[in-house]
């Protein structure tokens, strides 16, 4: 199976370094790690360069307070010397909890800077990784489908029944968390959402709880969630993890034998 987002730049090194001895093992069939600023593209670059089965993404994080010109220009640089050896262009989206804290934050600048990631992933034919949930969904809808993008990923989505239903018309992928196994909302998510356009993923080394509560995130979590969406959809294990597999190796240009 495939971790479909994960921020492997943030593990400690010890932590790295037992997730990577297990690809090395193909305990885990590869990981796509995303980024979330420049120093984090150029480590992500790094840890790329270090195992072939570490696919990385370029981008830069919402969740934070606005980069300089500088950064962002040298992000977008890096981009187009790599394109050629990206899986995407990600993470990068609009600043939903920032809002929730601060309703007075301009969110214009983040929204010109999500316009410019998608423009670069229409021009390069490259997958782009966002995060947009709830209302920010719809606006990252928008801009979608006015660049005309159809490789779009929602990680971790939360959104509304209408924000669902447009996003499963136009083709838009989503990747559920372990947190699948004991949240109702992500459960009935699940129930909705088409099984070929959907992808598991940790997020790590964000840490979750129920079964998981104290353990490291590790890709190998994504085992138990693909059970709970066999148990959600009615289909066998195998079945589940060879189609979201499949997903993820579809949606990523990946080879089936890298």
């Amino acid at each position: 199976m495939i971790d479909a987002h994960i921020h492997l730049d943030w593990y400690k090194p010890e932590d790295q370094a037992i997730i990577l001895r297990d690809l090395e093992k193909r305990s885990i069939d590869g990981v796509i790690a995303v980024s979330s600023d420049l120093m984090s593209c150029n480590n992500v670059w790094e840890l790329h360069q270090a195992c072939p089965r570490i696919f990385p993404a370029f981008g830069w994080h919402p969740e934070q307070k606005m980069p300089s010109e500088a950064e962002l220009d040298r992000i977008v640089q890096l981009i187009r010397e790599h394109h050629d050896s990206l899986a995407a262009i990600g993470e990068v989206g609009l600043p939903y909890y920032m809002k929730r804290e601060d309703y007075t934050l301009d969110s214009k600048p983040y929204l010109n800077i999500l316009e410019r990631f998608i423009k670069l992933a229409k021009e390069y034919h490259l997958p782009i990784v966002l995060h947009a949930i709830y209302e920010d969904a719809e606006t990252a809808c928008d801009l979608l489908e006015k660049h005309q993008v159809t490789k779009a990923h929602f990680h971790w989505f939360k959104g509304l029944d209408q924000t669902v239903k447009r996003m499963i018309s136009n083709g838009y992928m989503i990747s559920v968390t372990p947190d699948c196994v004991y949240e109702r909302e992500i459960q009935l998510l699940i129930d909705k959402y088409p099984l070929d356009l959907i992808m598991v993923e940790t997020d790590g080394p964000w840490q979750f709880e129920g079964p998981f509560s104290g353990e490291m995130t590790h890709p190998k979590m994504i085992e138990q969630s693909v059970r709970k969406i066999a148990e959600l959809k009615c289909l066998s294990y195998k079945k589940v993890c060879d189609t979201v597999t499949q997903n993820t190796r579809d949606f990523y240009l990946l080879k089936d034998n890298y």
